[in-house]
């Protein structure tokens, strides 16, 4: 690996995250007492409150706001009363993510939205595969398809907030990031922080196909 530093290479060892994808959240993550937990630990968080600040705040018992917070127990409505009054909220606030319609965006082929991203240049065509504006994981992802023709001209680097990962399909490019350049053929996938300067530096085999979602903070 004489041009690629071992530190950015994925471990050999499976490793080990804090989330379980398959995992399939039990009912109790749609119903009341769960989502009226996650929205007193979000306003007490807000409000920069232990549960010992709270406590002492309501009259409540550390444990029983546990209970609330971990939705191992359904809060009566003068309970949630005092609570209300304790964050300056409505009691209606409570229950938002219970209420909250969880978004999905199907897009047939050949449906999907050309745009124009900064710096396009001719021959580079982007296409926006879905998008989802305000959500709970304040998050913003833009998943692109990206489509760099025989026509396709080289171009100054991007830079902007947020992480990018980019995953190769068709064709061969030689991209930076920073003062590293990697080749990327099918199959191949690069993760990384968008703020440093990057984009394809050469167009080794062409036309090339790559998949590219950006992610960052909501606004």
């Amino acid at each position: 690996m004489s041009d690629i530093d071992a530190s950015n290479v994925l471990p050999r060892g499976k490793p080990a995250f804090e989330q379980d994808p398959h995992r399939i959240r039990e009912i109790s993550e749609r119903n009341l007492e769960a989502a009226i937990g996650r929205e007193v630990r979000n306003f007490r968080r807000q409000q920069g409150m232990t549960v010992a600040d709270l406590a002492t705040v309501t009259g409540l018992s550390i444990g029983m706001l546990s209970k609330i917070e971990n939705g191992n127990t359904s809060p009566s409505l003068t309970t949630l009363q005092v609570l209300s009054h304790a964050f300056s909220v409505p009691v209606t606030a409570f229950f938002r993510s219970y209420e909250e319609r969880r978004e999905a965006q199907h897009v047939k082929a050949g449906e999907h939205l050309e745009i124009e991203r900064r710096g396009t240049r001719a021959g580079h065509q982007y296409h926006l595969l879905g998008h989802i504006g305000s959500n709970n994981s304040g998050v913003v992802v833009e998943p692109y398809m990206i489509t760099l023709s025989t026509e396709s001209d080289t171009f100054p680097t991007f830079q902007h907030g947020g992480l990018e990962l980019l995953f190769m399909l068709e064709g061969e490019v030689d991209y930076r990031h920073g003062e590293q350049v990697y080749p990327l053929r099918p199959g191949d996938s690069l993760f990384f922080d968008a703020d440093a300067p990057h984009g394809p530096e050469v167009l080794v085999k062409l036309p090339a196909r790559y998949l590219s979602v950006i992610s960052y903070p909501q606004g």
